[in-house]
């Protein structure tokens, strides 16, 4: 009988052990703007490759978020998403059934023109990002949703505000978390995302930001940084915050509002008021570029472009067309009016695309032709159609100002 209960505790203490041990090993999720890259591409599969008559399942819906664009964002179980009510910028999370969680007024938001809140919540390692329109970030505990820091871009960096408000969602890398005040001296930052401690500052240009939402590239001589300010695209040493190289790419009202893209060594970026798309060729180990070619006709203003296979397919802004641009020439393959102008995603082989007119469309990424494989109208919601869709796990989730939906694409 000792045996046997000398056994037992043995026994008990390893699976204890191993319990500890598998623990340990589970990894908070993390979440940016436009997905893992940026880019508007989202890792699913098995997705629908047509959806019933009437659009997908809806899942469920919430009404009352208040007025923003802001994007959801997804991870641990959890579904964030921001509003503005009377002026406060409040989180709301909810369970992945639509369950509200939490309701939480965390400051002031913007309501001095297109009303509300404009920058998705970014989720990195336990912690919610989260900046409103004033230059106020916001860092809160995931669990408690305690604030841990709060940094105001234009009073502690000598920031400069927007006609339409700050706009771009914060990118983290590694420990560094970039943001874009736009003043003369601090132009463009790094901060410890623990303390907020500001461990460089880099001059830029000395102009304003422009709402663009910085992109990080990797595996050169140097890591980048690239963003758009007023009058150029930007790009700056990660690590020191050294200027490597500018492009002029002016806008009619300096908007820039869409992340550059990044692949085999180009960068593209695109803007609406007569800014076009450029495409950028990196040279000297990333420390220099030149113009590989440039499109005019494609002038995007903030529904953000994906890249599939060699071929860029995004909405026009004044040139209201849908297109279909070949990566490595810059030529246009179709231009077509429809679904423009738009916010588009990729996942699983298809396009899923939100029109400013309400209608969400799914096509088939084909450069040959245009392929309309099914639509449905958004009725829920309010005002503007502008909030960029994310599909997580099966489910497309779509806000349209005041209400959030999820709906089964799985």
């Amino acid at each position: 009988m000792k045996n046997y209960l000398i056994l037992f505790v043995v026994l008990f203490v390893a699976f204890l052990s191993s319990c500890q041990q598998t623990t340990t090993v589970i990894e908070l999720q993390n979440w940016q703007w436009r997905g893992d890259n940026r880019d508007g591409i989202f890792n699913e599969i098995g997705l629908l490759k047509e959806w019933p008559v009437g659009g997908p399942q809806l899942l469920w819906y919430f009404e009352g978020l208040g007025e923003g664009h802001s994007s959801p964002a997804i991870a641990n179980g959890k579904v964030y998403a921001t509003g503005m009510h009377e002026g406060k910028l409040i989180l709301y999370v909810f369970d992945m059934t639509g369950h509200l969680l939490v309701e939480k007024e965390i400051g002031m938001e913007w309501n001095e023109n297109w009303n509300g809140t404009r920058s998705s919540v970014c989720i990195n390692e336990g912690k919610l990002y989260i900046l409103n329109a004033f230059g106020n970030l916001y860092c809160l505990d995931e669990t408690t949703l305690e604030p841990i820091l709060v940094k105001d871009l234009i009073d502690d960096f000598d920031g400069v505000n927007l006609m339409f408000g700050i706009t771009e969602s914060p990118l983290i890398v590694g420990d560094k978390l970039f943001m874009h005040p736009g003043g003369e001296v601090h132009n463009f930052i790094a901060l410890d995302k623990n303390t907020g401690a500001l461990i460089w500052s880099s001059p830029g240009e000395g102009t304003m930001s422009a709402y663009c939402s910085p992109q990080y590239i990797g595996g050169y001589s140097v890591p980048i940084v690239v963003t758009s300010s007023h009058e150029h695209i930007i790009a700056v040493n990660a690590d020191t915050g050294e200027k490597l190289w500018s492009y002029p790419q002016k806008t009619q009202f300096g908007v820039h509002a869409n992340t550059p893209l990044y692949s085999d060594g180009l960068i593209f970026s695109s803007a609406g008021g007569g800014g076009g798309s450029v495409m950028l060729r990196l040279k000297d180990g990333g420390r220099d570029v030149e113009l590989a070619w440039k499109n005019d006709s494609l002038d995007n203003q903030m529904g953000g472009a994906v890249k599939i296979g060699d071929y860029i397919y995004a909405s026009g802004q004044n040139n209201r067309f849908w297109f279909c641009v070949d990566w490595k020439t810059g030529e246009t393959m179709y231009q077509i009016r429809n679904l423009a102008p738009c916010a588009v995603i990729y996942a699983d082989g298809m396009l899923y695309c939100y029109s400013d007119n309400g209608n969400m469309s799914l096509v088939k990424p084909d450069p040959a032709n245009f392929e309309l494989v099914s639509r449905f109208e958004i009725t829920l919601g309010t005002d503007q159609h502008w909030a960029h869709p994310v599909i997580y796990d099966g489910v497309l989730y779509i806000r349209h100002g005041d209400a959030l939906m999820a709906y089964k694409v799985k």
